[in-house]
């Protein structure tokens, strides 16, 4: 009786400590998927987070003032499909100001509306949406907030 005690007992122990490692070979395994997939965001992220537009006065030659949209791509690759969507008024169908291609390091100026002079008060962040060099979407706000597309816009560009 004695020893068929003490072998159960060893027995309950081992199963125990079977399920102990698969449990935490398993707690482990996904700890190292998620700090992969958290690496890879960072990885697509990268060059996204070095894109950004503002608006900003300039001052012409002739020493008029013009409103100038800025997109300043300091990333290694060329961003494209530049896009600055304009705030609308009401119902108005909404309009965006194409830029297209950035080369890297560069930044690029377009005209604003006339318009938005008149309420200019100083440089402020503006929308801004394109693709990177790997073809993902990104949309960045007013308030610098970056998302990425869900899907990949088109492959891999080489």
């Amino acid at each position: 009786m004695g020893i068929e005690w003490i072998d159960t007992t060893a027995n309950i122990f081992a199963s125990i400590g079977t399920v102990g490692a698969f449990v935490t070979g398993f707690v482990l395994l996904r700890s190292e998927h998620r700090r992969e997939a958290d690496r890879t965001e960072d990885e697509r992220r990268a060059q996204a987070s070095k894109v950004s537009a503002w608006v900003e006065l300039y001052r012409t030659p002739d020493g008029s003032r013009e409103l100038m949209f800025h997109v300043h791509n300091s990333s290694d690759m060329p961003i494209y499909e530049v896009e600055l969507p304009l705030p609308t008024r009401g119902d108005d169908e909404p309009e965006t100001q194409f830029v297209g291609l950035v080369p890297p390091g560069q930044t690029i100026r377009r005209l604003a509306p006339h318009d938005w002079l008149a309420s200019y008060v100083g440089p402020e962040p503006i929308e801004i949406e394109f693709l990177d060099s790997a073809g993902w979407q990104w949309r960045r706000d007013e308030q610098g907030a970056l998302v990425r597309a869900a899907q990949r816009t088109i492959a891999e560009r080489q």
